[in-house]
């Protein structure tokens, strides 16, 4: 298979679910829709060698789901896994946290409807931060753990703080490799771009390329570098109406079937990365029904015709 091939080369294709409820329910990619969630990631792990796992930004990862993503996969299976929101300064409902974590909040803390790492004292920013990392290393000791992806959220812009914020994950994280997506334009633009870009490579920090739609506060430029060992893009899609509607699901907001010109696009800057980097992992994210696995499909057609 085409996507396999070029997964030989260092090039990983694949999408950021497999378990979207307009993915299972839709047809047109898994053999049966009453599949088990056992055999729904078999299944997909037959097809595609890297996924991106969505559930752990809205809960953090537990070191058993973990063990039984590693026991239903190949041995060459990669897993990117998206950074529990409350380590990316979210706001995070309480009711979001680990059990345990939640007893030892400060009492006006817990009865918040949300709160954001800042509002941590430091022991428990430190311990987040491991119960996190524990979460992982059943995936990370198996060699199937890609990256943690920091999806940074768009009232984060660059000033010494959110550097310095960036700068103590890596820290905490050092086993981990991180990736950073930005999702506001003023860390790459003309004034910022050089600062942010030289910090991730200082730090050992993966730049996430993206594909999204423009003219927003939010809107990241289509532009490629490499600041790590791997390289990375994230096709969000380009439905403009949606991508900043609020009150929609992610499969709608992403909804967006790529065209054969739109993805031609990004064959030079893929190859590019390549040569550049040691990995490249292109994720679809524009999950809405099989979009996402056609565009993925369609892409390493493009890339090894």
């Amino acid at each position: 298979m085409t996507i396999q091939s070029l997964a030989t080369k260092g090039i990983r294709i694949g999408t950021c679910s497999w378990t979207d409820p307009t993915l299972v329910k839709g047809g047109g990619f898994y053999p049966d829709e009453k599949m088990t969630a056992a055999e729904r990631l078999a299944f997909y792990a037959s097809q595609f060698p890297i996924v991106e796992v969505d559930a752990t930004y809205y809960a953090p990862p537990a070191e058993g789901t973990s063990g039984l993503w590693v026991e239903r996969t190949p041995p060459e299976f990669t897993f990117d896994i998206k950074a529990f929101r409350l380590l990316t300064q979210h706001p995070t409902p309480p009711s979001a946290l680990w059990k345990d974590f939640r007893q030892e909040l400060p009492a006006e803390l817990g009865e918040k409807r949300n709160i954001y790492m800042r509002d941590l004292p430091r022991e428990l920013q430190a311990e987040a931060v491991r119960l996190f990392r524990e979460g992982l290393m059943p995936l990370h000791s198996a060699g199937k753990l890609g990256v943690v992806l920091f999806q940074m959220p768009p009232f984060v812009y660059p000033t010494r703080g959110s550097f310095g914020y960036l700068k103590w994950a890596a820290e905490h994280l050092e086993d981990f490799q991180l990736a950073v997506e930005f999702r506001n334009g003023r860390w790459l633009d003309d004034e910022h771009r050089d600062e942010t870009l030289n910090f991730l490579e200082r730090h050992h920090l993966v730049y996430v390329c993206v594909d999204e739609p423009q003219g927003f506060k939010s809107s990241v430029p289509p532009m490629v570098a490499v600041t790590g060992p791997i390289a990375e893009v994230r096709f969000h899609g380009r439905n403009t109406e949606n991508w900043e509607r609020k009150g929609i699901t992610a499969a709608e907001r992403f909804r967006h079937e790529y065209s054969r010109q739109e993805l031609e696009e990004w064959v030079p800057r893929i190859e590019t990365l390549a040569k550049e980097s040691d990995a490249v992992h292109a994720l679809m994210n524009n999950c809405y029904a099989d979009y996402g696995i056609r565009s993925a499909n369609l892409l390493a057609d493009l890339l090894e015709p």
